[in-house]
């Protein structure tokens, strides 16, 4: 009989995990144009950059910059390499991807997009944060919605910063 490998990053927990312990918020300085991010249990006012109060910036959904990105994701990996696969396609090439943030449920990760030419970023994930129903590679994003309460935000030089919630699901596989 074959053992079974558990691999480190592989979630150890029994039941799902909480999602929404934590606000996540970006702010961003008139004058500087510099981009603070807050985590924490309330959203802040009042952040101060270059001797001015920072804005805070508002989020839109996908269907808002269709016309010149289209944004999707997919649940890689089943047990034991969970992650996420953020892919786009660029349509006016005014729009650039600067940075891709994923709130998971502890916590979070950022990725900076250098080359334009990338149409993809992977976020692999480790601990509760990588817990799923079931061992399918991709995700068949069943009724289960393993990472329901995760979420995508995109900020793009032009359009702004785009939040994307993980909670799709397929009604047939």
């Amino acid at each position: 009989m074959q053992e079974k490998k558990f691999g480190i990053k592989r979630s150890r927990a029994t039941t799902k995990p909480k999602a929404g312990y934590f606000e996540v918020a970006f702010y961003q300085c008139e004058n500087c144009k510099s981009i603070f991010q807050s985590i924490t249990t309330t959203i802040q006012d009042g952040l101060i950059c270059c001797n001015k109060e920072m804005e805070r910036l508002k989020t839109k959904d996908p269907s808002e910059i269709a016309n010149s990105v289209l944004i999707n994701y997919r649940i890689v990996g089943g047990y034991n390499d969970n992650a996420i696969e953020v892919t786009w396609e660029i349509l006016k090439k005014k729009d650039a991807i600067e940075w891709i943030y994923i709130k998971t449920f502890t916590g979070g990760q950022i990725k900076y997009i250098t080359k334009q030419s990338k149409t993809s970023v992977i976020f692999a994930l480790a601990d509760e944060d990588a817990y799923v129903y079931c061992d399918e590679d991709p995700c068949l994003e069943c009724t289960f919605r393993c990472k329901r309460g995760f979420e995508i935000y995109i900020y793009l030089n032009k359009s702004g910063l785009i939040k994307i919630p993980m909670d799709r699901m397929q009604a047939n596989w």
